[in-house]
This record gives C-alpha cells, sequence and structure tokens, in this order.
C-alpha cells in the first residue's frame, strides 16, 4: 500500500496558528492536496484532545472523509530543542499528557515546553511504545543541530530508541547524509504547517510503503521493518528555507562563516546578529565531503506547492489571486489532487491551462529551476529558467507592504 504522509503540524491552539486549523478542514485540505495520512499535532494539548477523541473510530483510529490521522505531538526539551512523537493510541496519548503534566504546562501552547532533557523525553517515549526524532533538526533555533554536536550529546543512553530525524526545509538528504551518524535513521519530509492553505499544509510530505493506515503500519515504515519503509522525500530545494545561509536576522545581507567568525557574528550593515544558516552548520558537523546514501535511503525530489508554481509562472504576486485560483482550481477539479499535477501527469494532458504553468511545473521537474539561498529568516527564492517567467519569492506572499508575510514568524521551519 502505497500513501503520502505530511506527519508534522500543528493545531489552533498552538501558537502563531491558524484559528482554522481544525481537523474536518486539515482533512479536507489533505484530501485536496493528495495526503492520505496526515498528523493531528499537538495531541496532548487538552482541549485539542478533546476535539481529536470526538472524531475517533476507536482508541487507534481517526478519519475524516478521505483522510486517515495520526497522533502527534510536538515537545521542547530544557534546552528548546524540539522532538517530534508519534503515538499509538488515544490512551497511550493521555498517558504521555500525564507524565508530561509533571513537568510543564500543557494548557498553554499546542507545543509545550516541559523540565526534561532529549534522553528523558525518548525514555518516556519508548516505555509508552511512541516513536521519537528531532524536528527540524538543522535550523539554528530550537533544533538539535543548534544546541548540539551528536545523537549522543542530545538523547545520551536513548540514542538507540531514535528512529527518524526530520530534515526541516533548510535540509535535504544529501546535507544530513555528509553525517555518518544518521545513515542509520530514516528521514522526514514533513510541513511543519501553522495554516491549511494550499502553500502550506504537506509543502513537504512523505511517500511510504505500508501494510495499512495504522500506527503499526507507519512504525513498520519508519523502521523500514518486513521491507516496509518511506519510498521517496518529497521537499523544499534546502535554499528555499529560511535559514540556508548564515546571514543578518534584521538586514539579511549574507555572510560567507569565515566573515561571520572574523566579525564576529555582527552584521557590518545594520549591527544586527547574524545567524549561522543550516548550510554552514552541516559543514562544521560533516565527517564526510560528499554525502553517502546508504541503501534504504529514498530518493528525495524537490517540489514546490501548485499554487506558487502557478503564481510565479504567472508572475502573480500572490497565490490568492483570481488567475491563481482558477488555474489550480481548474487543474486540481481534472486531476483530483495536487500531487497527481506535480509529479505524474503527462504535459499534453495539460494543456488547457496556460503553457506557462505547465513548462513551469516542467522545469521543477528536471530541476532546471535557478535558486536564490534564503537566511537569516527570510525565505530563499526562485527564478524559472529565463524564457519561462518572472523571478518570485519561493513560497512567499507579498503583503503590499514591502516585507513578506512569512517573515512574521522565526518559528515557522
Amino acid at each position: 500500500m502505497i500513501i503520502n504522509a505530511d506527519l508534522h503540524l500543528h493545531s489552533k491552539y498552538s501558537m502563531a496558528c491558524s484559528g482554522k486549523m481544525d481537523l474536518p478542514t486539515i482533512a479536507q485540505e489533505a484530501a485536496k492536496k493528495g495526503i492520505d495520512l496526515v498528523a493531528t499535532g499537538d495531541c496532548i494539548h487538552p482541549q485539542w484532545m478533546k476535539e481529536i477523541r470526538d472524531a475517533t473510530v476507536d482508541d487507534e483510529n481517526i478519519a475524516l472523509g478521505k483522510t486517515t490521522f495520526t497522533l502527534t505531538t510536538e515537545i521542547e526539551d530544557n534546552h528548546r530543542v524540539h522532538h517530534l512523537l508519534i503515538l499509538p493510541s488515544i490512551s497511550k496519548a493521555q498517558e504521555l499528557a500525564e507524565k508530561m503534566a509533571r513537568h510543564g504546562n500543557l494548557s498553554s501552547d499546542g507545543r509545550p515546553t516541559v523540565r526534561l532533557n532529549g534522553a528523558e523525553i525518548a525514555e518516556i517515549a519508548r516505555d509508552i511504545g511512541a516513536l521519537i526524532g528531532p524536528c527540524h533538526a538543522f535550523t539554528p533555533w530550537t533544533a538539535m543541530y543548534a544546541y548540539h554536536d551528536s545523537l549522543k550529546s542530545c538523547y545520551g543512553d536513548m540514542t538507540d530508541y531514535v528512529s527518524f530525524l526530520e530534515l526541516g526545509l533548510s535540509a535535504d538528504s544529501d546535507y544530513a547524509d555528509r553525517i555518518s551518524e544518521l545513515h542509520r535513521l530514516t528521514f522526514l519530509t514533513n510541513s511543519d504547517a501553522h495554516s491549511p492553505v494550499s502553500n502550506k499544509l504537506a509543502r513537504e510530505f512523505n511517500r511510504m510503503e505500508v501494510p495499512d493506515m495504522s500506527f503499526e503500519g507507519l512504525r513498520k515504515a519508519i523502521l523500514r521493518q518486513d521491507n516496509y519503509r518511506v519510498i521517496m522525500n518529497v521537499g523544499f530545494y534546502p535554499q528555499e528555507g529560511k535559514y540556508n545561509e548564515s546571514a543578518c536576522i534584521k538586514c539579511f545581507t549574507h555572510y560567507s562563516l569565515e566573515k561571520s567568525v572574523s566579525s564576529k557574528w555582527k552584521c557590518s550593515v545594520c549591527g544586527g546578529r547574524i545567524k549561522k544558516g543550516v548550510y554552514d552548520r552541516v559543514n562544521e558537523l560533516a565527517d564526510l565531503p560528499r554525502p553517502i546514501h546508504p541503501d534504504h535511503r529514498p530518493p528525495y525530489v524537490h517540489l514546490m506547492p501548485l499554487s506558487e508554481i502557478i503564481m510565479m509562472a504567472l508572475g502573480h504576486a500572490s497565490i490568492n489571486t483570481k488567475g491563481v485560483q482558477d488555474a489550480w482550481n481548474t487543474l486540481l477539479g481534472r486531476f483530483t489532487d495536487e500531487l497527481q499535477v506535480l509529479l505524474h501527469t503527462q504535459p499534453q494532458d495539460m494543456d488547457f491551462v496556460d503553457k506557462r504553468i505547465v513548462d513551469a511545473i516542467i522545469a521543477f521537474r528536471e530541476e532546471k529551476v535557478i535558486l536564490h539561498p534564503g537566511g537569516g529568516g527570510q525565505y530563499g527564492h526562485i527564478e524559472l529558467p529565463p524564457d519561462m517567467g518572472t523571478a518570485m519569492t519561493a513560497g512567499k506572499e507579498d503583503d503590499g507592504k514591502g516585507s513578506k508575510k512569512s517573515q512574521s514568524s522565526l518559528f515557522d521551519f
């Protein structure tokens, strides 16, 4: 059974999240994107847990329409590192909530902060049968490699229990597989969506082979048991991420690692703080000069959400213009979901939309786009080949005030 899964997002109870992040809306939008299995997120938040319970089929199964949910939560430890937990059942989520409530206020945020370190959180995860791994592992805020130089430093004696690593928007398999300690882990590409709109939910996702859409099926794929596994990671080019290169967090001027060090991480333009980028951090951590992919590592396919590709192709400033929405709805009306359009539909079968859109989709499939790296909290941007449209900032809509909406939160990974 081949499924598409987005295993990390947040509910309306997390800070800086849309009030539309409710289960029915998430289910509806996931189906449009071609996602079969989607995270609940925030499952130990008391109010969100109540809403999840209302949607359950039984202790282990949650489904709305065509969409199946898997129970997940993100937890911040006492070193500001974020961990993703995937749970077997409602009863186990309740057990986790009871344990974590002793160490933090679960009602204050869907993404709770607890007075435990990574090893202690992993031990609790093991005891309740949950899967655990670091979220957006390389980003310079609230990530494992922002505060640790190794898995062992973060997880201690529980390191061997960690089964996956979430790459985050500023890294891909080529980046991570230069670090040999990560070769045994399954890599996950998830959206970490704070909104259900088409360019947030499932902007990164995993294609998996599973026996069924249960926790046990998901566990077998992540642990690569009985020949089940992740067969494709789909996500951004690392250069699109907000923290790909080292850059000032105020004026976004980019710096080499050497220049950052010599200037003591202070911007020479505005005096702001230079934040180390993922590219430089990987180079610091890497014990391999080039990526060596283990046999179990699937291909990594670089894509953008369809609405953003249409926006770029047409030269529009937002995914919400009538032209973009009309084209997006027309394509989905013909081909069922977004992934069919992005990955599988033949060019000649899309000849009823603007040729620029078709050409742009093909440019992404053939990786012929031009990349301009992000840094310091500002997304990178992508240009289509010169004869195919104008440069647009990838995934970031202009708010009409000379800034980008997506820069408003440093933590929207």
